[in-house]
């Protein structure tokens, strides 16, 4: 009886904030639970705090969402998997960036991963270029002619990149069966066992209420809250304005990233983060539009 009077509580609020506000605070939340991700990562490995975080959120949503098991059919099982093992590599791979390079080079490098696939889905060949750009963007971020590259932490960041690419398509698959929260109850203990294979050994031995306190936080942080501010942005946003206004992310990753992490940044990589937004926003205003009305899939950022 009580359940669906939470739907009309979030349809309030929503309708009372303009919706690109309610998508920059799903980014806000998202960069936020990233950037305060480092010192349980400090605590409990990469790894371990990807396993944590992500079985937080999958037994929350699973509270929420009864997975509707009748409606899975034997072709969305492997893309289902799929899906949920993408989400738990991505996740693990993400926070071995950040462990290694600034937030907004992590960001800027994943965002990659998206960008490309609008760009080979757009109808337009000039869409090609955008990725060049991102990618020049990203050269500047990480000042390769310094000869200080981390190299550990761009690597995962391109894991990352690729793994998201994959969840993007994978989630274009399935896209037809289930909305994204049905997803999410499947995807989520999925990306949680995965996480769990290297995330148990990592950190067992270092779990204590604090650290368990803070995965909780951080999964409210990171899946739940921005997973409902981008619904009820959705609802009153097309697909492209809202494409087109994420790509703000590396920007605010950046933010985040001087503000929390106290991490510099000069001009010229500054430079460098302006080019992967503008080219994040340029591929999604350029790429094929389908169906307006059809709400984006959030990225495994999110999911995770």
């Amino acid at each position: 009886m009580t359940r669906p009077a939470v739907p009309m509580r979030l349809s309030t609020a929503g309708s009372a904030v303009p919706p690109w506000a309610l998508a920059v605070a799903a980014m806000l939340s998202v960069q936020l639970g990233s950037a305060l991700s480092v010192d349980l990562i400090d605590t409990v490995g990469p790894a371990g705090t990807a396993w944590l975080r992500l079985s937080v959120g999958a037994v929350i949503f699973l509270a929420i969402v009864r997975p509707p098991f009748r409606s899975v059919r034997r072709q969305d099982v492997i893309p289902l998997l799929g899906l949920g093992v993408a989400t738990g590599l991505v996740t693990i791979a993400f926070l071995s960036a950040i462990q290694h390079i600034p937030l907004g080079t992590a960001v800027a490098i994943e965002f990659l991963g998206p960008l490309t696939v609008a760009a080979v889905r757009s109808s337009h060949r000039t869409a090609l270029a955008w990725p060049s750009l991102a990618l020049a963007g990203v050269v500047i971020l990480t000042e390769p002619w310094l000869g200080r590259v981390n190299l550990a932490g761009v690597g995962f960041a391109v894991l990352a990149a690729l793994g998201w690419a994959v969840y993007i398509v994978l989630t274009q698959r399935i896209g037809d069966q289930f909305s994204g929260v049905a997803a999410r109850s499947f995807t989520g203990p999925i990306a949680a066992v995965t996480a769990a294979i290297v995330g148990i050994p990592q950190a067992a031995g270092h779990l204590t209420w604090e650290v368990l306190v803070a995965a909780a936080g951080l999964a409210v942080l990171l899946p739940v809250l921005p997973y409902a501010l981008e619904m009820l942005a959705l609802r009153r946003m097309t697909a492209t304005a809202f494409g087109t206004l994420m790509a703000l992310e590396p920007a605010i990753g950046v933010i985040l990233g001087l503000l929390i992490l106290h991490q510099s940044i000069s001009v010229l990589q500054g430079v460098g983060v302006a080019l992967v937004v503008m080219a994040g926003a340029a591929a999604q205003r350029d790429g094929r539009r389908t169906d307006e009305a059809q709400a984006p899939s959030v990225g495994p950022e999110v999911l995770g």
